[in-house]
C-alpha cells in the first residue's frame, strides 16, 4: 500500500510535527481551551500531513487536478502550499471565534457600566438642548480636577454638562470628578480610552445631548477652547469638528511620536479624499445625529470616531488648538512605534467594514 522510497527528513519532520499537532488540539480540548470542532479540524489536517509524510503518491489525484506534476519539486510546493492554506484556514476561524468572544466581553462590560450610572443625574439637567463633554479618565486624580474647574458653564448659548467615563482607575479619579461636580460612569474593568468614549457617548445622548465633545483628562486641552471646537457645529458648519495642534500651538514631548501623527495623518487624508492634520486629537465636537450613525468597535483607540465619521462622509472640519504637555503624572499610551502600528491597524480595519 505504501511507498517503498524511504521517508526523506523533510517528511520526517513535516510528520513529526502533524503528531505534535494531534497530542496538542487534544491536550487543549481535554482543558476546554478548545471546542471540539476545532480539535477535528485540527486532526483533519494533521493526519493529511501524517498521511502526506509517509505516502506522499496518495495525493496524486489531487496534485493531477492542479497540474502540480513530478519533477522539479513541483509536488513538494504543492504540499507546503495546501498546508498553508488548510492553517490559513484555521487561523480565520480562529479569529472568527476571538473576535465573537471580545464582542460578547464588550457588550458584557458596556452594559454594566450603563446599568452602574445613576441616571437620577439626568434631573439635574436643564431643560432644551445642551452640550455634553464626555473625558474618558485612568489614573487622573491630579489632573481632572482643574480641568473640570476651567470647564465653561455655557457655551454660545448651550449649558454645558460634563460626563468623566473612569477606565477602572485605580486612584480617586471618580472621586475627585464627583467633588468637581461631574457625572460620573465607570467601567469595571480597564478597556481603553475607545471604550469609554463608546460608554459615555451612549450615556449622553440618553441624557438629550444636542452636541457631544469630548477631550482629554490629563489637562493637554484646554477647556476655555471648547467655543472653538463645538461653535463650527452649532453654526451648522460641519458635522464633526477636531481640534489640530498641529494648525495651532503645541509642546513637543516627543519626536517621534509628532513625526508620527504626521504620517498618519497623511495616510488618512489619502484614504478618504480630505485632508487632516491631526487624526489622533482626542478634542471634539460632533453632532448627536451623527454619533448615532457612526459604528463604534474599538476599545483602546479613540481615533476611530474620526475615520468612522470620514467613512461615512461626514463634514469634518479642523480648527486650531493648543496642545500642552500634561500636567503631571505619566501617559497612559504606549511607545510610539507600538502607538503607530495599533492605530494604522484601527484605521485599516475600520477603513476595510
Amino acid at each position: 500500500m505504501f511507498a517503498t522510497n524511504p521517508i526523506t527528513p523533510i517528511r520526517f519532520l513535516g510528520g513529526l510535527f502533524a503528531v505534535a499537532l494531534l497530542i496538542e488540539s487534544a491536550r487543549r480540548y481535554r482543558r476546554r481551551d478548545i471546542t471540539r470542532l476545532s480539535m477535528l479540524l485540527t486532526w483533519l489536517v494533521s493526519t493529511g500531513i501524517i498521511v502526506l509524510a509517509i505516502d506522499p503518491s496518495l495525493f496524486n489525484p489531487l496534485f493531477s487536478t492542479f497540474d502540480f506534476k513530478r519533477g522539479n519539486q513541483r509536488q513538494l510546493i504543492a504540499a507546503v502550499l495546501f498546508g498553508v492554506l488548510a492553517l490559513f484556514a484555521l487561523l480565520v476561524r480562529n479569529m472568527a471565534a476571538t473576535d465573537t468572544n471580545t464582542r460578547t466581553i464588550r457588550i458584557l462590560i458596556e452594559s454594566i457600566a450603563l446599568q452602574a450610572f445613576d441616571w437620577s443625574k439626568a434631573e439635574d439637567l436643564l431643560p432644551g438642548d445642551r452640550l455634553i463633554v464626555v473625558m474618558p479618565a485612568h489614573n487622573e486624580a491630579e489632573n481632572i480636577g482643574s480641568v473640570l474647574a476651567a470647564m465653561p458653564a455655557v457655551v454660545e448659548g448651550l449649558p454645558v454638562s460634563t460626563l468623566v467615563v473612569d477606565d477602572a482607575s485605580e486612584d480617586s479619579t471618580s472621586e475627585v470628578a464627583q467633588k468637581e461636580g461631574a457625572m460620573v460612569a465607570r467601567l469595571p474593568i480597564r478597556r481603553g480610552q475607545g471604550m469609554a468614549l463608546r460608554v459615555g457617548y451612549e450615556i449622553a445622548l440618553r441624557l438629550g445631548a444636542t452636541v457631544l465633545a469630548s477631550l482629554d483628562a490629563d489637562g493637554q486641552h484646554d477647556p476655555n477652547e471648547l467655543p472653538l471646537v463645538v461653535g463650527p457645529v452649532l453654526r451648522g458648519e460641519a458635522d464633526m469638528v477636531v481640534g489640530s495642534r498641529v494648525l495651532g500651538e503645541y509642546e513637543k514631548e516627543s519626536h517621534m511620536r509628532h513625526l508620527g501623527v504626521f504620517v498618519l495623518s497623511g495616510l488618512v487624508s489619502m484614504l478618504y479624499g480630505q485632508r487632516m492634520t491631526d487624526v489622533s486629537s482626542g478634542f471634539r465636537a460632533t453632532a448627536a445625529k451623527t454619533v448615532r450613525r457612526l459604528e463604534l468597535e474599538q476599545d483602546q483607540y479613540s481615533s476611530e470616531v474620526l475615520v468612522e465619521a470620514l467613512r461615512h462622509k461626514t463634514r469634518v472640519k479642523e480648527v486650531p488648538i493648543t496642545m500642552r504637555a500634561r500636567a503631571s503624572g505619566i501617559s497612559k499610551k504606549p511607545s510610539s512605534l507600538r502607538y503607530g502600528w495599533r492605530f494604522t491597524k484601527v484605521m485599516l480595519q475600520t477603513w476595510l467594514r
